[in-house]
């Protein structure tokens, strides 16, 4: 699976970008013919957001959420 992180208003850390891959082995498990994957991380004065669009064979998924910080909110994202 091909897997891009980007971020907008933040520092991408080695530890933020680990947990993103992370969460997403959970959701490669579901869909075995992932074919690629986009995780925004943005930051706002206090308003984290984390979306994601995944691309599988027969099916795209998008997901957003937000929290007080980054990693809540990618918790968030890959909960729904």
């Amino acid at each position: 699976m091909n897997l891009n992180i980007t971020g907008h208003h933040v520092d991408l850390t080695a530890p933020m970008r680990e947990f993103v891959e992370n969460k997403l082995e959970r959701i490669e498990r579901h869909f075995e013919n992932m074919i690629d994957a986009n995780v925004v991380l943005t930051v706002e004065k206090d308003r984290h957001k984390a979306e994601a669009t995944l691309h599988a064979r027969g099916a795209n998924l998008h997901a957003e959420a937000e929290a007080d910080n980054m990693y809540a909110a990618i918790d968030k994202m890959i909960d729904r």
